[in-house]
């Protein structure tokens, strides 16, 4: 019985470690999501400093997070903390998307395949608010650029056929981004033709 409760001890210190871990897995995931909303708010902006420095801080508190659930790789691949990485590979990709840089990769990113690939569909999806910011400030020719941009994220993650236990609900999300891809395509055509039209009737001679 003694060699029972020594298991015993040596057992909840282990879970205590966990749990202590997760919570601070919780706090540093949280955290992510944060900055990586904020970042994506300077791109829109065209803050593109404050949307760097605030990438900086993410892939700090990444680094962090990840190094401090190496030894309980169940929580490195629970949900909050794969949905925290998806956050910061959504927003470096929306920032290389709109700003012409780029794309980092999933090794430079140090994220999964399938944190990337979902991942870029959000920021795919995150080019219509770009698009549209454009086109009221007319800037089509800006807005048809991305616009291809959102069409070959769209056409590139249409190939990719694997089970959601896979790619972690990839064609759940690629659906939402074809009805986005959608919308902004007659939003932009729209705003090209009206321009055009524009464009012709000041072009005609009066009388």
């Amino acid at each position: 019985m003694e060699h029972l409760e020594t298991i015993g001890e040596a057992i909840r210190a282990d879970l205590s470690a966990r749990d202590a871990a997760r919570d601070e897995a919780l706090r540093r995931s949280r955290e992510l999501v944060r900055l990586c909303a904020t970042a994506i708010r300077s791109v829109h902006r065209e803050e593109w400093d404050a949307a760097r420095q605030l990438l900086e801080q993410a892939d700090g508190i990444a680094r962090e997070m990840t190094a401090a659930l190496a030894d309980y790789p169940d929580l490195l691949y629970a949900g909050y903390v794969q949905d925290g990485l998806k956050e910061r590979t959504e927003a470096h990709l929306a920032l290389a998307l709109v700003s012409g840089a780029p794309l980092p990769s999933p090794e430079e990113l140090g994220v999964s395949s399938a944190v990337y690939l979902n991942g870029l569909c959000e920021a795919a999806s995150e080019l219509r608010r770009r698009c549209l910011d454009l086109l009221r400030r007319d800037r089509p020719g800006e807005a048809e650029r991305l616009l291809s941009v959102m069409e070959s994220v769209y056409d590139l993650l249409m190939t990719y056929d694997f089970p959601d236990m896979v790619t972690g609900g990839l064609r759940h999300r690629v659906d939402q981004l074809r009805g986005v891809l959608e919308r902004t395509r007659g939003d932009v055509t729209q705003a090209l033709l009206q321009g055009r039209l524009m464009a012709a009737l000041t072009r005609r001679p009066e009388g």
